[in-house]
């Protein structure tokens, strides 16, 4: 039989050397591959080892590691069959040992025996549809033991009250300190689940990679950054686990190369090596080596039909609330607050917009500081209408979150609102303080909670007091504000939610509020009909624009 060219396996890597057209026809097929190389280099993962076989039916290779080969295909074809009919609508999931209170449902359950079978998965389930208890589903399997949870730095305590709820026979404990120390016992044993923040998981590191058999990493996000110690830390333990769980409705936050970053650590080389990723996926490499996703649905799709990523929304699983009531709201503002910020604005602005005599960098860095002098400056300028209606809400007898982003906008809100014991739970509360502003919003103690945009990811339990959100600032992301709005309407919510995006006239809410309506970028990777993965930093067009009409009207 002819023979076009020779296949290796080696060292992780699949090395391909054949005649020029069929070198050819393997790059169109394989996009993952080097177009200008003369041999071509991929990871030898099951899924490439069971492609080539198939492609090899058409060009034969010599291969000296046919065994090899097969096996790795065999591999991937029997796990696909069998979790391709746990995904089958007719598949009866098992339940696992729980407390009898405790609901199973169906949609998490089939998750959690996915996540078994597989032994990684990235849950990225909407908001409030009970992603933690996927997790404490695995940790009754003993095999999951002793498992560590990493979170948010406001999270533990949630996630071992859950624990302790949903499986009371299953021992917890909160890791206190950043440095190891020796561990409580339970009935004679350590306990079986371990539960730390991101910020303490590197001093961890070297006593947890030898301890734990699963790690669930909650709001994964936080792994989208190589070069940060968490993410070094997470990896070396990850590796030496043998599950892997990643927890985040919203897993990529702005740059495809994010994806690959966070799936380095909860399925290493799943999506190949990381020019692999880019060529297959993205756009190429941008300014300050990122890259986007190039068909953001067919590569959603894809993650899905290989069971790399489960995603379902409410309507999916049969458990819709009822929709939001989205308010926007003109309030007034003080002009003589924008105009004190005239000069510093207009110097930023012409920077912005400069294509010659600024370079990239400087126009970056330029759109940075003219976000934050304009935002802050808005948010300055109609704090006092702000903190105005939202007592108008109080004095109707709702308890409402008020959502900024400027700490002198929080203190501008404060005094007028004393009367209603604002709590606060925005980034510079220690956690303990987090926890105590919660528990003074769930006991009516405080009537209004401040928090910030982007902080209380994960946080449950204000949707039992509270139907009402309040935006006194806005974010150039739409996810950031569903985000926000998630944290009250989700399982529990009783009434209608009410959110009222209150905004000026002038300054920076008019175009960010244009923005809001039309900016969904990045969405369709996670569901192909909802906005769900969002740009959650600035936004450089609006920003352009925004320069350009404060030029224009200053």
């Amino acid at each position: 039989m002819r023979t076009y060219g020779e296949i290796k396996l080696s060292d992780g890597k699949i090395e391909i050397e054949a005649e020029p057209h069929v070198l050819g026809r393997l790059k169109r097929v394989f996009k993952k591959v080097d177009r200008h190389s003369s041999r071509i280099t991929m990871g030898n993962t099951p899924e490439n080892c069971f492609d080539m076989l198939w492609f090899m039916q058409r060009y034969p290779l010599r291969c000296a590691d046919r065994t090899l080969l097969k096996a790795n295909a065999r591999y991937y074809r029997e796990v696909r069959k069998r979790l391709d009919a746990m995904s089958r609508e007719n598949y009866k999931p098992r339940e696992f040992k729980l407390a009898d209170c405790v609901e199973q449902r169906e949609y998490q359950l089939r998750a959690a025996e996915i996540y078994l079978v597989k032994r990684s998965l990235l849950v990225a389930d909407d908001v409030g549809l009970g992603k933690t208890a996927i997790a404490i589903f695995s940790f009754t399997e003993p095999k999951t033991l002793p498992a560590l949870v990493v979170t948010l730095t406001h999270l533990p305590r949630q996630w071992e009250s859950e624990i302790n709820r949903f499986a009371p026979g299953i021992s917890t404990h909160i890791l206190k300190k950043g440095t190891p120390y020796k561990l409580p016992e339970f009935f004679g044993r350590p306990p079986d689940v371990l539960i730390v923040n991101y910020h303490k998981l590197a001093g961890w590191e070297h006593y947890l990679k030898d301890y734990v058999n699963s790690v669930t990493f909650d709001e994964c996000q936080e792994l989208r950054r190589t070069e940060s110690n968490k993410y070094m830390a997470a990896q070396a333990i990850a590796r030496n686990c043998k599950y892997k769980l990643g927890l985040s409705a919203t897993p990529i936050y702005n740059y495809g190369i994010e994806f690959f970053n966070i799936m380095q650590v909860i399925e290493e080389d799943r999506l190949g090596a990381e020019y692999e990723f880019v060529n297959e996926w993205c756009d190429g490499y941008s300014y300050g080596g990122k890259t986007r996703v190039k068909e953001p649905k067919e590569f959603g799709s894809w993650l899905r039909e290989n069971h790399i990523m489960i995603r379902r929304t409410r309507s999916d699983v049969g458990r819709e609330l009822p929709d939001v009531s989205k308010v926007p709201y003109i309030v007034d503002s003080d002009e003589a607050r924008l105009n004190e910020i005239k000069d510093s604005a207009t110097e930023l602005a012409k920077i912005i917009l400069r294509k010659i005599d600024a370079s990239k960098e400087m126009r970056f860095t330029a759109s940075g500081q003219f976000d934050m002098l304009m935002r802050q400056a808005t948010g300055i300028a109609k704090a006092p209408y702000v903190a105005d209606f939202v007592k108008i809400l109080c004095e109707g007898g709702e308890q409402v979150v008020l959502y900024g982003w400027h700490r002198e906008v929080y203190n501008l809100w404060e005094p007028r609102l004393r009367e209603y014991n604002p709590a606060w739970y925005t980034g510079s509360e220690t956690p303990k303080k987090k926890d105590e502003s919660k528990d003074a919003f769930l006991s009516g103690e405080s009537r209004v909670l401040f928090m910030s945009l982007r902080s209380g990811l994960g946080l449950d339990g204000l949707q039992k007091v509270c139907r009402t959100v309040v935006f006194g600032e806005l974010d150039w992301s739409p996810g950031i504000h569903e985000q926000c709005i998630g944290r009250i309407h989700r399982d529990g919510q009783k009434e209608k939610v009410v959110a009222y995006y209150l905004m000026a006239e002038s300054g920076s809410d008019p175009i960010i509020a244009e923005t809001l309506g039309i900016k969904r970028e990045q969405a369709l990777i996670v569901d192909p009909d909802k906005p769900l993965v969002e740009k959650l930093t600035r936004d450089h067009d609006g920003l352009r624009k925004l320069a350009q009409q404060y030029l224009e009207g200053k």
